[in-house]
This record gives C-alpha cells, sequence and structure tokens, in this order.
C-alpha cells in the first residue's frame, strides 16, 4: 500500500482530479479493507465556481471543510438521503475539491454487496456495475458517511493510494458535469474527468 501523500492534495484542483483517476479510495471498517479504483471524479474551485458549495466566498458549518488543509473528507448529504465523498484540495482557505464519482469495485466486494444490496454473492451483472458507479452509490457500498466529513485522508481509515501493481494505460476523457444546471454558465465547465470505457463510470 502506497498511501497518497499530503503533497499531492496541495496542488491545482483540476490536476489532482485527472491525477486522481486509477488511484484507489479505501475505507478500514471492523478490520475489512473496502476499496475501488478511481474512474471518475469532478473538481469544484471555489469562490468563482457557481457549481461549488463555496460559490462567492461562502462559508457554513456544513462546507467548513472545503476551507482546511489539503487531503482531508469533505462528506456532505444530497436530497436529505446520499452521502457525496469529496477529497480537499488546494492550499489551506482556499476552498476547493473533487467529487469521488464512481469507482471499481477491487476489495471487500462482498461487504460491499451486503451494503447495497443486502446479501453478498450471487450479484446481477447489473448489480455488480451498480455497486459504486454513483457518487451516493459508493458511499453506501464503503460505509461512508456524513460522520466522515473532516476526515484525514492520510489517515489509518479512510485513505487513497496508487496501486500496488502497475495499471494499464488509460485515456482521460474530460467533459462538463452533471446535475448542476442551476450553475448557468459554469454548468459547461469541462472539469469532469472518466476512465474512458470503463463500466462503472455514472453516466457515459
Amino acid at each position: 500500500m502506497n498511501k497518497l501523500p499530503r503533497d499531492f492534495y496541495n496542488r491545482d484542483t483540476l490536476n489532482v482530479a485527472r491525477d486522481l483517476l486509477g488511484k484507489y479510495l479505501a475505507y478500514k471498517i471492523d478490520g475489512v479493507v473496502r476499496e475501488g479504483k478511481i474512474v471518475e471524479v469532478e473538481a469544484y474551485i471555489g469562490p468563482e465556481d457557481k457549481g461549488a458549495h463555496t460559490y462567492n466566498g461562502r462559508r457554513t458549518p456544513r462546507n467548513e471543510a472545503m476551507y482546511g488543509p489539503p487531503g482531508f473528507a469533505y462528506v456532505y448529504l444530497i436530497y436529505g438521503m446520499y452521502n457525496c465523498v469529496n477529497v480537499v484540495t488546494n492550499e489551506a482557505e482556499k476552498p476547493e475539491a473533487v467529487l469521488i464519482r464512481a469507482l471499481e469495485p477491487t476489495c471487500g466486494v462482498e461487504q460491499m454487496s451486503m451494503a447495497r444490496f443486502g446479501k453478498s454473492e450471487l450479484l446481477t451483472s447489473r448489480e455488480t456495475i451498480s455497486l459504486t458507479n454513483g457518487p451516493g452509490k459508493l458511499c453506501q457500498a464503503l460505509g461512508i458517511t456524513r460522520t466522515h466529513n473532516g476526515y484525514d485522508l492520510c489517515g489509518e481509515t479512510l485513505y487513497i493510494t496508487e496501486s500496488s501493481k502497475p495499471d494499464e494505460p488509460f485515456e482521460t476523457v474530460e467533459t462538463t458535469r452533471i446535475n448542476i444546471d442551476y450553475a448557468e454558465e459554469a454548468a459547461l465547465y469541462p472539469w469532469r474527468f472518466y476512465i474512458k470505457d470503463n463500466p462503472f463510470v455514472s453516466r457515459k
């Protein structure tokens, strides 16, 4: 396991977003690691980004983690029921983050399946794809909740690693973000990145 260092996150947010593809998000719970390869992300760049929770310098208890140092988790609730996990980037007081949109499950799949579907085996092909192909789904599968807001991603429980073995090269697709029509012109920014042809991407 080669955990990403703090300096990885303390960089330009768009560069961090691109570089997160192919890394592995892991959560250790009850002695078992649930893990998936990051295959889709979205960048949110603070006060000038109408799609960001910190647009125009907005600062609330909900988004306070985005103002903190890089390499921490920002977890929030959408629609009153789905958790979304973000990686805080750039230096402290520059409220920027990268949303993890989709994972390809690699470890702890039985535990993920139990969390998502209440069963640990005999998944259909559709259920397998649906395990972690969306921000709310991956949080449910890994067990990430609002209690993890502000967690140190350089710690021992929730963290991101390099691959332990060489991965096949992949092509990165850059396109517009999803479900932020309210963001006006910012909805058209090409700040969503995903691994081309990966079946676990949330939307082609």
